[in-house]
């Protein structure tokens, strides 16, 4: 389980910290995220087709101003971790990632918001040095720090996860999970 734990953070960590480092080139889209995903857990087929049931889900969510719907690469590796990894049902790993991407999007507003502000008076400080290179290795720090924190949640989900979800799984009601089901197939 260790091995899949560090495989889904480094999924984490590329995907979502490789988008904004490479200048917004979408690989952050739960399609991506899930294909990557796939090939990473050796079941390509199971990770395109969750990428593709989040993609849905999450289309919508765009993140304007201060407001953040739901964060979908950590949703998106997780369900797709949980159902190639631990047989989880995909419909019930399609259930949890919604919660786990509201839950992500908490923790996003808590680092932009709080954690990166602690690193304002040093920017403050390196920019009226003029100091370019300081202000690149602050930048860089800034954003290795706030994407090992995503790869951090994510490891944390998979090696604890295994029994927590298989039992929330185990506790979801049939006439729920048809209710599921009957969504996801929309």
């Amino acid at each position: 389980m260790l091995r899949t734990a560090i495989l889904a953070a480094l999924c984490v960590f590329v995907c979502f910290g490789g988008n904004w480092l490479w200048g917004q080139t979408m690989i952050e889209r739960p399609l991506v995220v899930g294909l990557v995903a796939g090939i990473i857990f050796g079941d390509v087929r199971t990770g395109v087709m969750m990428g593709a049931a989040l993609e849905a889900i999450f289309m919508g969510a765009v993140d304007i101003g201060g407001a953040l719907s739901a964060e979908p690469v950590t949703a998106t590796v997780l369900a797709t971790t949980f159902a190639i990894t631990l047989n989880v049902n995909q419909k019930a790993a399609l259930a949890l990632a919604v919660p786990i991407g509201v839950f992500a999007a908490f923790i996003s507003m808590f680092l932009k918001n709080v954690v990166m502000n602690v690193f304002a008076p040093a920017v403050d400080k390196v920019a009226e040095k003029d100091d370019a290179r300081a202000l690149t290795r602050l930048h860089f720090t800034m954003w290795f720090l706030n994407y090992f924190v995503f790869s951090l949640v994510t490891f944390f989900s998979v090696l604890a996860g295994a029994k927590p979800v298989q039992a929330l799984v185990d506790r979801i009601p049939a006439n729920l999970m048809a209710g599921l089901s009957a969504t996801g197939g929309l």
